[in-house]
């Protein structure tokens, strides 16, 4: 009897020993064993050394919490666990906290809605069925990055109209390590990147460029470019370049500067319209002869691979206008010419984005450049037609929509991603006259994005007080569409670390269940999770008796 009592106590000293020493090493050494296919429970290297790289405290305040429809908690469980993660590879250096600003009286809810309005946060109003009925609810899905006195708001939720909110809570969760490391990458970061928009050629003006070059400024110095006047040392300081709708040609020396910025290591985003086609004008006419511009830039593009074309498209899937139908009054109409472009490519700059809202696109072409990577990213619907310039447009074509038909049409590339050395356009060429030559070096890899519309990144502005509105937000629809995160992403892509925006391409894979089968053989599924369980209990219960029974029991 004393032997079995010595035993019982040193195996739980032992026991008790084990358990203390793994905690202590747990507590020293983090670690997880991920055993799902895709991998969704491990953090990218990149993550890992962003986090190891914060030199003090970044606190992250998520306003998704409170009283939550089923799917949002998970969600919310979901930011939990990744936001555990990234602080247990940070050192201790990240501090994270859950609220409801809904959460008090009603001075306190409407004084935090404001000051959370005031910083760019949006809230998203919910439809929730309940046993009594169906009542709105309003949510924050989002985050705010804090580090010393810099912020940056973490939008959480990827909605796009068209889709499932299983698929669009999923999108949520595969895309929430990017969008923390991202926001950590941008707030503690010593120095900004600077992003210039070229000025000189009558391009979108500053009103017009208004909030999609505040949203730059998270992680961006913005500014304006006079390729005129900058000599090529200061072009070369530009991370990225961006070219958003000229409107007269470039000289031959301002050629020779971008030529030179590519060659170099630069990166381009050009926004163009092939054409001179204006809502305004038709809309004081009824009718417009659409014809070519001419910007000096189709030798230097075709050079690198790509042919902006000298058309129009009609897409059936499109934006609406406001046409007025007497009496002052107005109504909104389908309008083959603004295009609404769906993403649909898996590549990192457009993948889960909403759809976007295009004016006067045109069509791109790719051709052969040596050593050049081309991907097209953003397309036209099947249902579209391609409309070669010079033509006449009206307002009255609206009536041909109802023409199917005519509109059964292979997707038409909008948008090209180019990345390779790019060929060097003077070659065998003389430099034009007062050109500032460049010192010899050796070209390099760069990055461009071609997109044939001029006004994708053009914010509308307010008729009222000429305030300029979210890039992307449609004043009469009232709608939001993905401009501004194409262009976040486009400029994130071209001018940050590569690792990182590739953390985009991660997927977690939506396993549901068959609705059908739940439908049909609920009772039988409801039975055999309740019993299944009980027998195997039961059954453990029974072996275990027996085995004591006989190896205790009296002979």
């Amino acid at each position: 009897m004393k032997n079995l009592l010595t035993k019982k106590w040193t195996g739980f000293v032992v026991a008790l020993l084990l358990i203390t020493i793994v905690n202590s090493i747990s507590s020293i050494f983090y670690t997880r064993f991920d055993f799902t296919a895709e991998k969704r429970f491990t953090l990218s290297g990149v993550s890992k050394k962003v986090l190891g790289q914060i030199p003090q405290e970044v606190k992250i305040d998520v306003y998704l919490d409170g009283d939550l429809p089923a799917g949002f908690r998970h969600l919310r469980s979901e930011i939990r666990d990744m936001l555990s993660d990234l602080k247990a590879f940070s050192g201790g250096r990240l501090q994270f906290a859950f609220t409801n600003p809904l959460e008090g009286s009603e001075d306190v809810k409407q004084k935090n809605i404001e000051v959370l309005t005031s910083k760019g946060v949006k809230p998203t109003s919910l439809t929730v069925k309940k046993n009594s009925g169906v009542s709105q609810q309003l949510i924050f899905p989002t985050a705010i990055v804090s580090y010393g006195d810099k912020e940056m708001v973490v939008n959480l939720l990827e909605n796009r109209v068209g889709i499932a909110p299983e698929e669009a809570l999923n999108n949520s969760i595969q895309n929430l390590e990017y969008n923390f490391i991202n926001a950590l990458s941008k707030v503690t970061s010593q120095g900004k990147p600077l992003i210039g928009f070229t000025e000189g050629h009558q391009e979108l003006s500053d009103l017009e460029l208004a909030d999609g070059m505040k949203g730059l400024e998270e992680g961006y110095i913005p500014g304006r470019v006079d390729l005129k006047k900058i000599s090529l040392d200061d072009l070369q300081q530009l991370k990225v370049l961006v070219i958003a709708k000229p409107l007269s040609p470039f000289s031959e020396s301002e050629k020779y500067k971008i030529n030179t910025f590519i060659r170099r290591g630069g990166n381009v985003i050009w926004a163009i319209d092939q054409s001179d086609a204006d809502l305004d004008s038709l809309n004081q006419t009824g009718e417009h002869a659409v014809l070519a511009r001419q910007l000096n830039l189709d030798d230097m593009l075709f050079k690198y691979g790509i042919r902006l074309n000298y058309a129009l498209i009609e897409d059936l899937n499109c934006a609406q206008i406001p046409i007025s139908i007497g009496n002052g009054q107005l109504k909104l109409l389908p309008w083959a010419f603004y295009p609404l472009i769906v993403p649909l490519s898996p590549h990192p700059v457009v993948k889960n984005l909403e759809a976007i809202r295009s004016e006067f696109a045109g069509s791109i072409d790719t051709v052969a450049a040596k050593g050049i990577k081309k991907e097209v990213i953003l397309s036209s619907s099947p249902f579209a037609k391609v409309i070669e310039l010079p033509a006449m447009i009206s307002l009255q074509m609206i009536d041909q929509l109802t023409d199917i038909n005519s509109f059964k049409h292979t997707a038409v590339p909008i948008a090209v991603l180019l990345e390779g050395v790019f060929p060097d356009v003077f070659n065998n060429r003389p430099l034009p006259p007062e050109t500032e030559k460049s010192p010899l070096y050796d070209a390099v890899s760069a990055k461009m994005l071609v997109v044939a519309d001029g006004d994708i990144f053009k914010n509308q502005i307010s008729p009222g007080d000429r305030s300029p509105f979210p890039l992307g937000y449609d004043q009469y629809t009232q709608h939001q569409y993905g401009n501004k995160s194409f262009l976040m992403n486009a400029v994130d892509y071209l001018a940050g670390d590569a690792d990182l925006i590739e953390l985009r391409q991660k997927e977690v894979r939506l396993r549901l269940l068959d609705k059908v089968k739940i439908e049909n053989e609920s009772i039988f599924w409801q039975f055999l999770n309740v019993l299944i369980p009980l027998i195997v209990l039961v059954g453990a219960g029974v072996i275990h008796y027996f085995y004591r029974k006989r190896k205790y029991g009296m002979p």
